[in-house]
């Protein structure tokens, strides 16, 4: 008998800034890394003889929880990867749900009525991840073994083991960040042991007292972004700013001209909960680009939907802009007195490294790929063009 170890990938930026990461290839986040540290915990007593994982990024970095600290290879394997959800990757939820909120209702409630141009469908994930477990079973047979995948393409496998259909899979559960399934594979036959159980992110044992979820709410289905037009949406912007700039104690002048002229050489986006904006955020991609770094120069949400989740997606957007312009870490600079957005920026994975000229606190956040989880991104016929 092959026990087998189920374990989905920790928090990666597509499940905190709200963007559909499919195949897309996210990293962790800081909480994530959290989640980490207490999976190793959970495991550092239990025998594990091989590890293998899809070979995304995120998948490979929680497979380190285990493979790393037993000194084991790590096998990665394409056909663990995640559903490809085609033309979705890497659009926020919120412009999904704007644009196609049927298909976005299939996707959720009913999995078999789901089609999105360059996806996979269901049946697709269910047979590939299927013959993965089987074969990997196979190679190991009386071992235990650990297998990293992700949320949709586990809660597949686990209904197709348990005898449910595609069209049942609303009446199956989804499972939280490294929540841990164990299957038992004998003779060709898999069963199910336990599933989904995530007793490590609140047991003070593999905790050490971490917060190991977010505390907020409101995220569903989320923001959807556009580019700032003006003049007419000038009002807004300059309120939103404005009071910003008033929170946060800012001690220089409020010259709204020139805030509207950077508007208009800077990226600037706004972001919407379905017709109404919440927030801005603007992109300085000049400044001090020879560092690779990215300056996010403005990043407000507005009062009333201030402490929601919102805003945190704002910051996915400024990861979506820089990185693909080679920029491995996010920069921005506070006013002395704005306690309260330090504390916001310094949860999501942000540290101090000094001072501008005019004693403004810079703050860092390294949004870098690892060369160690990144391997060789294979690619093969079995997969939907688009998702290569």
């Amino acid at each position: 008998m092959t026990r087998i170890y189920v374990i989905r990938h920790a928090e990666a930026e597509g499940n905190l800034y709200r963007i559909a990461q499919g195949q897309y290839n996210s990293i962790i986040t800081d909480c994530g890394h959290r989640q980490i540290a207490a999976l190793a915990r959970r495991f550092a007593d239990i025998p594990v003889d091989a590890v293998y994982s899809s070979d995304l990024y995120r998948t490979c970095a929680t497979a380190s929880a285990i493979y790393q600290t037993k000194g084991l290879p790590l096998h990665r394997r394409r056909d663990l990867r995640e559903i490809c959800v085609g033309e979705w990757e890497q659009k926020t939820w919120g412009e999904i749900a704007r644009e196609d909120p049927q298909q976005l209702w299939n996707f959720n409630h009913q999995l078999d009525r789901w089609q999105v141009p360059g996806g996979e469908s269901p049946e697709q994930v269910r047979d590939r991840v299927l013959a993965a477990i089987r074969e990997i079973a196979a190679e190991n047979e009386g071992k235990t073994v650990a297998v990293f995948s992700h949320g949709c393409a586990i809660q597949i496998l686990l209904a197709a083991i348990e005898g449910y259909t595609i069209a049942e899979l609303g009446k199956t559960a989804h499972g939280d960040n490294t929540a841990v399934s164990l299957i038992e594979a004998e003779k060709g036959s898999l069963r199910i042991v336990f599933r989904d159980d995530n007793s490590h992110l609140r047991d003070p044992h593999f905790t050490g007292g971490e917060p190991m979820k977010r505390r907020v709410s409101g995220l569903e289905p989320g923001v959807y972004f556009q580019q700032l037009r003006l003049p007419e949406q000038a009002a807004f912007f300059s309120r939103c700013v404005a009071a910003g700039w008033a929170d946060a104690g800012e001690e220089r002048p409020w010259e709204e001209q020139v805030l509207l002229e950077e508007a208009k050489r800077r990226p600037t986006l706004v972001g919407f909960l379905q017709e109404e904006p919440v927030g801005v955020v603007q992109f300085h991609p000049e400044k001090e680009a020879e560092d690779s770094c990215g300056w996010i120069s403005l990043y407000c949400v507005e009062a009333p939907y201030r402490g929601r989740g919102f805003g945190i997606q704002m910051l996915g957007q400024a990861v979506s802009y820089y990185r693909p312009l080679g920029r491995q870490k996010l920069r921005l600079a506070l006013s002395g007195g704005n306690e309260a957005a330090r504390q916001y920026f310094t949860e999501y994975g942000f540290v101090p490294i000094g001072k501008t000229a005019a004693g403004r606190e810079i703050l860092e956040k390294d949004i870098s790929y690892k060369a160690e989880f990144l391997g060789e991104m294979n690619v093969d016929a079995d997969f939907p063009q688009d998702c290569r």
